[in-house]
């Protein structure tokens, strides 16, 4: 088993990892690793391995999936401040607690094979945003990282996606064409329900997303002061979509024409701009310990 551990994420502590590869280790032998730099996880994926546990936040989850075979085993065991990946497919919060469950997975041969996305040639496990959400995303990458290596937290990510909304004075006019659905604001493809979290919350861009299917799309026509309540309590509680909101279920293509060079973003990560991007599932992709 190859343990995966980005030592900066925020809660990955030297002891926190040492408890978790004794208690993977019920399950057989277990190799740690530590990345190095950005994309190291993607490399160290690639070793022969029956099992990779991926421990640190979605950024090196996000890795591990980009450079996993097929045919090995992944845990996500949640080491970073949102978690989205991990938490989705229902681990618990707690590291070692989570890899109690992998260990008694293993044991017992329960997983669970799922589908991800891809995206400029890039697989994610759980969304895509264009537009306003990814230019958030930019913005928290520009804040750096604390002396310590940890990126900002939850809070911080609700500042910025506030400031980018004030930027437009809470207007957002239609900037995109999704083929075959029309003309929309913003743009968010996801793999599962929920497709992320705001601290404890959870937020829903679609309640019909599952792992086990296709795409989703949520994309808003135009968001005005006067709608983004309606919107913002359709992410909580995943009911009440707005009337003009653009959305497909169980997709297995989406392409999208912007207007001008657009913000994008695969699980938190910034992709940088775009203006024509086509997003794809990619259906059974890979097994999880469940």
């Amino acid at each position: 088993m190859l343990l995966i551990a980005n030592p900066f994420a925020s809660r990955v502590r030297e002891h926190v990892l040492r408890e978790v590869a004794t208690v993977l280790g019920r399950a057989g032998d277990v190799e740690t690793v530590l990345t190095e730099r950005r994309g190291h996880a993607s490399e160290l994926a690639a070793r022969p391995a029956e099992v990779v546990v991926a421990f640190g936040g979605d950024g090196v989850v996000n890795e591990v999936l980009n450079g996993i075979p097929r045919n090995v085993l992944l845990g996500a065991l949640p080491g970073g401040g949102t978690n989205v990946f991990a938490r989705a497919l229902g681990v618990p919060r707690d590291p070692r607690a989570a890899a109690g469950r992998f260990a008694d997975a293993i044991v017992a041969g329960s997983t669970r094979r799922i589908g991800l996305g891809r995206v400029e040639g890039r697989r994610f496990g759980f969304a895509v945003g264009i537009g306003f959400d990814a230019e958030t995303v930019r913005r928290i990458d520009a804040r750096g990282r604390a002396p310590d290596g940890r990126r900002p937290g939850d809070m911080t990510f609700t500042y910025e996606l506030l400031r980018v909304l004030g930027g437009t004075r809470f207007t957002l006019e239609p900037c995109m064409e999704i083929a075959g659905l029309g003309r929309a604001a913003t743009a968010i493809v996801v793999n599962c329900d929920p497709y992320t979290y705001a601290g404890p919350v959870p937020l829903h861009a679609s309640r019909e997303a599952r792992f086990e299917l296709g795409l989703d799309v949520a994309a808003p026509a135009r968001i005005t002061p006067r709608s983004l309540p309606r919107l913002a309590s359709f992410l909580v509680r995943g009911a009440g979509a707005p009337p003009d909101l653009l959305h497909a279920h169980d997709v297995d293509r989406i392409e999208i024409s912007c207007d001008r060079p657009l913000p994008l973003q695969a699980d938190g990560e910034d992709l940088g701009d775009v203006e024509h991007v086509v997003i794809e599932a990619e259906r059974d992709a890979i097994e999880v310990l469940a």
